[in-house]
This record gives structure tokens, C-alpha cells and sequence, in this order.
């Protein structure tokens, strides 16, 4: 098994455990705001794929990096372990690399079904990752662009800054309060919160007692686990929630 290899293996087994009790809820909201990777798509792979690389080359511990850097921007990673580099030139090298390593993307269980369901005003994704990546992503794993793309080349802050957010809904043309937020990485959750929105977190890539620290105001499974109604121009959605 190679390093790769096993840092993945690492993370899914951390992911591993016992079946869980669930409980049913449903919400009125206005929009949903999500994360793209480990929410929509799961890129699991081919960032710690890309990550582990990086680290490896500069001495650091590639378990340890990409946990760190995970629902971030790039950047922000980058400027924390290498303060005195070019931090512009070592983003665009590991953007590229993630850009050209697209093996085993693929869209997350119930995610084109629960998109298939919103209105397009009513929906857009907010992403740590720059507007090209994104744009990759979403086309390898087949899924349709949003009306509304929130990305890291939108914003001057990136999460656990509430800007994202903020801006997502504002642009919308609701307040965030009247938001979901859905994210699987305690920097999103507490963007969203932060910026007032009510949270819905996934342990896609982080185990439930991880996220529960982040405080989010429920946690399911994965966009499975949603479905959205519409009547009377009012829109509710049904969680399957982790109890």
C-alpha cells in the first residue's frame, strides 16, 4: 500500500462506526448553501492524493496537512506552514496539481436527486476551493452548475470567515438567517454560523464526535438524507437527522 494510500485508508477507517439512531425534522427555509467537496462531490481522494505530495516535498507530516487542510482555501494552508515562501506561486502549483488529478471524483449518494429538487434561484455552492478547480470538479463528477457559484476567487475571506456565506445568500436576495448551510468541515460550520445561518453537517470526512465539536445544528448522513417539498411557494426540508 503506498503513503497515499494508506492516508486514505486512515480516514475511512476513522469514519467507520457503529449504525447510529436517526430521527425525522422538517425545516421551512428559503435557500440551501452548500459546501461542494465532501457535501456534493467526494474528492477525498484526490486531495490527499495532492496534499500529501505537497507535504511530503517540504518535510511536513501528510496526515497532519491534509487534516489542516481540509475546508479551507489552499492558501490559507499554505501561508500557516510556509509563512516566508511565495505563497501565490505554491498555490497555483498545488491548484494545478489538483486540477490535473481528477481519479475517483464522483458526485456523493443523493446528491442529483436533492439538487434535482430545488428551484435554481433557490440554491447555490460555496467553496473553498478557486473558481477553475471548482469548475473541474463539478464537471468530472457530472453535476450542473448552479445559477449561483460562490468561490474562493469571490471573496477577500475565506471560511471560517462568514464572507462566503454572507455573500451567497445576499445574492440570492435573502438574509442569511433564512439560509441552510450544509458543509461537512468544522471551518465551513463555523462560517455558516457565523454568518447566521442555521448548519447541517455531514461526516463525510470527519467522524460525527469531530463535527459535534463545530457545533452545526444537525448532522445527517449525506444529501440522502434530505429531501425538499415545495407548496404554496413555501419550500420545507426533510432531514434525516443523526440522533
Amino acid at each position: 500500500m503506498s503513503q497515499h494510500d494508506s492516508i486514505r485508508h486512515k480516514q475511512r477507517e476513522s469514519l467507520r462506526q457503529i449504525p447510529l439512531p436517526y430521527s425525522m425534522l422538517a425545516i421551512r427555509i428559503q435557500a440551501l448553501l452548500f459546501d461542494m467537496d465532501g457535501v456534493l462531490i467526494d474528492s477525498t481522494p484526490a486531495v490527499a492524493r495532492v496534499w500529501a505530495k505537497w507535504a511530503i516535498e517540504h518535510g511536513f507530516d501528510p496526515v497532519e496537512t491534509v487534516r489542516r487542510a481540509q475546508g479551507r482555501p489552499s492558501i490559507t494552508t499554505v501561508r500557516e506552514l510556509l509563512p516566508h515562501a511565495d505563497h501565490e506561486a505554491e498555490n497555483r502549483i498545488i491548484e494545478q496539481h489538483e486540477i490535473e488529478d481528477l481519479a475517483g471524483v464522483v458526485p456523493l449518494p443523493g446528491t442529483l436527486q436533492l439538487l434535482s429538487q430545488i428551484p435554481p434561484e433557490r440554491w447555490a455552492i460555496v467553496t473553498s476551493s478557486t473558481r477553475p478547480l471548482a469548475e473541474t470538479r463539478l464537471r468530472a463528477a457530472g453535476l450542473p452548475r448552479p445559477s449561483l457559484f460562490i468561490t474562493s476567487s469571490d471573496v477577500a475571506h475565506g471560511k471560517p470567515h462568514p464572507e462566503p456565506y454572507t455573500k451567497a445568500a445576499e445574492n440570492l436576495g435573502f438574509s442569511a438567517s433564512q439560509c441552510i448551510v450544509v458543509e461537512d468541515a468544522p471551518a465551513g460550520i463555523e462560517a455558516g454560523r457565523k454568518a447566521g445561518s442555521r448548519v447541517i453537517a455531514f461526516p463525510t470526512t470527519i467522524p460525527v464526535k469531530e463535527l459535534q465539536k463545530a457545533r452545526p445544528d444537525w448532522i445527517a448522513e449525506n444529501c440522502a438524507a434530505l429531501a425538499l417539498e415545495s407548496f404554496a411557494g413555501q419550500m420545507e426540508l426533510r432531514v434525516r437527522e443523526i440522533s
